[in-house]
């Protein structure tokens, strides 16, 4: 189960793979994480050095965070994958023109993971036709509601 989604990846991209990778965090960010304090609606993934980052993930800090360590909001968060998954990665990215996006982050084993897809941006016209896809599935199930009641 999904704690924190990130809806607008699938409206703007194209998603062809998805993966899972582990996060570095400091314990703060994990019990706002485990609160539902963060958001990923703007972050991105990005390559350096043969290493995944998380950029621009917001985690805003709990009320009664430590008072030792200054938080940092939005800092920059290493992704943890295995580096045979990392490699395919960087070549997809880099050959094919794909992007990587983060999904959701969830718990698992309580551990912190972030759900990474592989897609392409669509383009306006195609974000239309999917909403126009949509709207035809959420009418026809009202038709279908409708004609089972009058049957």
């Amino acid at each position: 189960m999904a704690l924190i989604q990130n809806k607008k990846a699938r409206f703007d991209y194209a998603i062809e793979d998805k993966f899972e990778a582990g996060l570095v965090l400091k314990g703060w960010e994990v019990k706002a994480i485990r609160a539902g304090r963060a958001q990923i609606k703007e972050s991105h993934i990005f390559v350096r050095d043969g290493e995944l980052f998380l950029l621009n993930a917001q985690v805003v800090p709990l009320d009664t965070a430590s008072t030792h360590e200054k938080a940092e909001p939005t800092r920059t968060r290493k992704l943890l994958m295995h580096k045979h998954e990392i490699m395919r990665l960087i070549g997809k990215v880099e050959r094919a023109g794909y992007t990587l996006i983060p999904l959701d982050m969830h718990f698992k084993s309580g551990r912190v993971k972030v759900e990474i897809g592989l897609g392409k941006g669509k383009r306006e016209f195609e974000k239309r036709a999917d909403e126009s896809k949509k709207q035809w599935k959420r009418d026809q199930q009202r038709l279908l509601k409708t004609r089972v009641r009058r049957g």
